[in-house]
C-alpha cells in the first residue's frame, strides 16, 4: 500500500537535537492538529448519522473510529519530535470541543489518552523508526488509549457491559487504529512528501 520506501532511521536529526523543537515544527503540528480538529467535528456528525446503521451490532461502529486517532500518527511522522502525538491529539480534540462536540470537554481527556498511546510506541523506538509497521503500531497504541478512556467513561461494567461487549469493541478499535490511523496516516504523509510541502522536514527528505 506504500508507494515508496520509508527509511527506518532519520540521520537528519542528531540524537542531541531530538527534543529541540523548532518554531516551524510547532507551527506545522498546530496547523495539522487544527485541520484534524475540524475533521473531528465533522466526523462527530458522521458518527451520529451512522448510529442507526450499527444498532444491531454496536461494536462494529468502532471500525470507523480511527479517524479520531490520525493526528497522533500523522504529526509525529512529519516532524519526528517527542511529544508530537500528544500535542496534536490534544489540540485537535480542543478544536473539536470548541466547535461543539457532543461529548463536551471530555474529548480533550480522550485526546490525551490517544496521544499518549501513540507516543509510547514512538518512544519505544527512541523516535528513530518511522516505517509503515511502526506507524501501524502507533495507530494501535492510540486505539489502546481510546479503549482505556472510553470503556470506564462510556461503557462501565456498572451499566451492564461485559467482556462480550468489550472484546469486539477493542478488536474494532485496534483494527481501525492500525488501518485508518496507522497505515492511512503513513500513506498520507508520504503523499504530502511527494508534493514537496514537507521539504525541510526529515519526512520530506
Amino acid at each position: 500500500m506504500n508507494a515508496s520506501p520509508s527509511p527506518v532511521s532519520t540521520p537528519a536529526i542528531p540524537a542531541g537535537s531530538l527534543a529541540r523543537w523548532r518554531t516551524v515544527d510547532i507551527v506545522v503540528v498546530a496547523v495539522v492538529a487544527v485541520a484534524f480538529g475540524v475533521v473531528f467535528w465533522a466526523w462527530n456528525y458522521v458518527w451520529a448519522v451512522l448510529d442507526p446503521v450499527f444498532a444491531a451490532f454496536r461494536p462494529a461502529q468502532y471500525l470507523i473510529s480511527g479517524v479520531w486517532l490520525m493526528p497522533a500518527v500523522v504529526a509525529p511522522l512529519i516532524v519526528r519530535r517527542p511529544g508530537a502525538a500528544v500535542f496534536a491529539e490534544i489540540v485537535a480534540a480542543s478544536v473539536s470541543a470548541l466547535l461543539g462536540s457532543v461529548w463536551g470537554l471530555d474529548v480533550i481527556l480522550s485526546g490525551l489518552a490517544q496521544g499518549l498511546g501513540a507516543e509510547i510506541v514512538f518512544a519505544v523506538f527512541l523516535y528513530r523508526a518511522w516505517s509503515l509497521p511502526v506507524a501501524a503500531l502507533a495507530g494501535a497504541g492510540a486505539a489502546v488509549g481510546m479503549a482505556v478512556h472510553d470503556f470506564p467513561v462510556y461503557y462501565p461494567p456498572s451499566a451492564g457491559y461485559d467482556m462480550g461487549f468489550y472484546v469486539p469493541v477493542a478488536v474494532a478499535m485496534l483494527t481501525s487504529g492500525v488501518i485508518v490511523a496507522g497505515v492511512g496516516g503513513h500513506v498520507l504523509v508520504r503523499a504530502l512528501a511527494r508534493t514537496g510541502v514537507l521539504r525541510g522536514f526529515p519526512s520530506g527528505a
